[in-house]
């Protein structure tokens, strides 16, 4: 029996919210039934400079509709000039807190004018109407200000998340074909000076294209500058013009291009539309997190993912929304970092992930006890599958059992949440765990191999069976593969590429990647249930499930667990998680091994790079990991790998 049907499904939280779901049924149904009508009354909202045609067309191939070809509007101008004109001039857009603790406030107006003149800096560089920019920035202020300068132009921007290595820079330098890129000479992290400009430096060497850089002055540490195509961010602006007039495009014209990143092959280069993209994240910053004019609104992702594009940038600034934008990491220089800052900034809107949650809970329960997070009043999880005890300790120690959560369920490709509560649009109860129900537009389902409907409780893919608005357009520079991975499985029904189950009331569980499956003896069994299982132990704060070649049974699961303060790695332990994974999931489930670290490799926007485990316990190349956040995570696998192997090795050895 799968994990989830075994959770308490039917405890409701928040019960009294009950007829909320009838409000979010009929709203659903109104969006499905009239596309057209349902998203031109939100687009209207919205500023355009022409409206014609309809809001939504239907198309004979994937992804089967298009959105306000017709129309005419720009990012920028919705993001910042409406604003700027009406009574949210002087209001604050962005507080920004960096790693070393300085911060900053840019008002609308601050944030405007400093748009504009990097948009002219950009003009006078020679970037114009459909090129492409690349970003490669750390959390600092002028990231967003790139990407508003970029769309302000019609140009397109490929944010990089400032993690990556060269070859990963300019393989996505090469397949956006920008001609630009906009770095910093470096970043901070734990104390520690990254430097950037030298990995751009190597990039451009391993690819063509690139005419000009501008370095923006960060870390102040030592750069080499090549006369005639670097240029630092201050002196260009300082001869720049007040004003650019922001460039009107189709609703169709590409906004940006988001790599995803893989573990293996060429990166998938998502393409978002201005139109679409931009009603779908004004909407779901509404719906979702039911935003008002006296909000403090914190995402805690980066902006080089979907995340922090859409409820960093676009979303909340598109929606009038005051944000804070953080630089550093959740636990410098200590485990109540977050914490102090919700009550510093009196944060009202919380959004993180599931991750970040489990490893605030390893650390304990007083770091937050400390601070006062009476202003929060709305959590947001986003990311992962999000495991019930993480979910209860969540609203327990955070929103201190009075604040809503909601479990976010979308990808990249989705541009905005695709599964979530709505306490924007009504309010219902919650089940922990579940990201609840679809939005508007999204006409989800879940599907068995052979394309029929599962039935309820009953495991399958996640699919969407008809287009919304903000859906990637294509794959930048691969519409076959555009075709092939997202629609070849389903005829004209968009894969999603996630199992998911309904229960008996209609909420939508999901339950991680279909391709983090382990096929032992012939089974399937999810990673991320057999983590689940794990952290549901009182004794484990974080777990991590991979797939170990095996001659019999082709595959069997390996666990990495990190325990809570006060328990001690033993014999005994290792045995009762098994018993516990056996209890709750099955005897084909127990993991062949279960190793204890103190962490796990994660990246710097937190998720666990389970490539890397692999690696380590089939004793593979590691490859590329300079996106780790913590480098000493992996000789500490590697070390506990060795000890218990050699421990069993020696028991073996004493069986007579």
């Amino acid at each position: 029996m799968a994990l989830r049907e075994i959770l308490p499904t039917s405890t409701l939280i928040f019960p009294e919210a009950k007829p909320g779901i009838n409000v979010l049924t009929e709203i659903h149904r109104k969006s499905l039934t009239d596309p057209n009508g349902f998203w031109k009354k939100v687009a209207d909202e919205l500023y355009w400079t022409a409206k014609d045609g309809p809001a939504f067309e239907e198309m004979n191939q994937p992804p089967y509709g298009r959105w306000f070809s017709g129309w005419k509007t720009n990012l920028s101008y919705n993001a910042l000039d409406r604003h700027v004109a009406g009574p949210r001039k002087d209001k604050i857009a962005f507080h920004w807190e960096g790693e070393n603790g300085e911060k900053r406030k840019l008002t609308y107006t601050d944030l405007y004018n400093e748009v504009n003149r990097f948009a002219s800096a950009l003009e006078k560089l020679g970037v114009k109407k459909g090129d492409r920019v690349t970003i490669y920035l750390p959390m600092i202020p002028e990231l967003p200000i790139a990407m508003l300068a970029t769309v302000r132009l019609g140009a397109i921007h490929t944010v990089i998340f400032a993690g990556f290595a060269a070859q990963a820079v300019a393989n996505r330098i090469k397949d956006s074909g920008s001609k630009i890129v906009i770095t910093s000479d470096g970043a901070y992290r734990r104390g520690k000076t990254i430097a950037l400009k030298p990995l751009v430096d190597e990039a451009i060497k391993l690819t063509t294209g690139i005419e000009k850089v501008v370095v923006v002055r960060r870390a102040n540490n030592p750069v080499t500058m090549q006369p005639n195509r670097d240029f630092w961010y201050h002196e260009i602006m300082s001869s720049a013009e007040k004003y650019v007039e922001p460039k009107q495009v189709e609703g169709t014209h590409p906004a940006f291009i988001l790599y995803t990143s893989g573990t293996t092959g060429k990166p998938k280069g998502t393409t978002h539309g201005t139109g679409g993209y931009m009603t779908y994240a004004y909407y779901t910053q509404k719906a979702v997190f039911d935003v008002n004019e006296n909000d403090v609104y914190w995402c805690t992702a980066d902006i080089g993912w979907i995340t922090g594009h859409t409820y960093i940038v676009y979303g909340p600034l598109l929606s009038g929304v005051t944000s804070l934008m953080f630089e550093g990491v959740p636990d410098y220089p200590e485990a109540d970092r977050w914490w102090s800052l919700i009550e510093n900034y009196k944060v009202t809107i919380a959004y993180t992930s599931p991750t970040a949650i489990r490893m605030h809970m390893k650390f304990g329960d007083q770091w937050a006890a400390k601070h006062d997070l009476s202003s929060l009043r709305l959590l947001g999880s986003v990311g992962e599958p999000i495991n019930p005890e993480a979910w209860y300790w969540f609203f327990k120690n955070i929103g201190q059992e009075r604040c809503q959560i909601v479990d976010t369920y979308w990808q990249t490709e989705g541009g905005g949440m695709l599964i979530s509560p709505q306490p924007g649009l009504a309010k219902i109860p919650l089940k922990a765990g579940s990201a609840t129900f679809p939005m508007p537009g999204i006409d989800a389902d879940i599907y068995l191999e052979d394309g029929t409907a599962a039935k309820m409780g009953e495991k399958g893919y996640l699919v969407i069976k008809r287009p919304w608005p903000g859906e990637m357009m294509t794959l930048w520079n691969d519409p076959e593969k555009f075709k092939q991975v997202y629609y070849s499985r389903y005829p004209n029904v968009y894969y999603a590429g996630d199992y998911a189950m309904k229960d008996n009331d209609g909420y939508f569980w999901l339950l991680g990647r279909a391709d983090e499956v382990l096929k032992v003896a012939g089974h399937r069994i999810g990673t991320v249930e057999l983590e689940d299982s794990l952290i549901q132990h009182p004794a484990v704060a974080e777990s991590a499930v991979i797939g170990k070649s095996d001659p019999v049974k082709m595959e069997v699961p390996v666990a990495f667990v990190v325990l809570k303060p006060n328990y001690e790695p033993s014999a005994e332990l290792r045995k009762e998680l098994s018993n516990h994974v056996r209890k709750t999931m099955g005897p084909i489930a127990v993991p062949d091994a279960i190793y204890f670290v103190a962490k796990l490799p994660k990246t710097r926007s937190a998720k666990i790079m389970r490539r890397v485990i692999k690696a380590v316990v089939e004793d593979k190349v590691i490859g590329d990991v300079t996106t780790l956040e913590d480098e000493t995570s992996v000789q500490e696998m590697k070390i506990a790998y060795a000890e218990l192997r050699a421990e069993l090795t020696k028991n073996q050895s004493k069986t007579p």
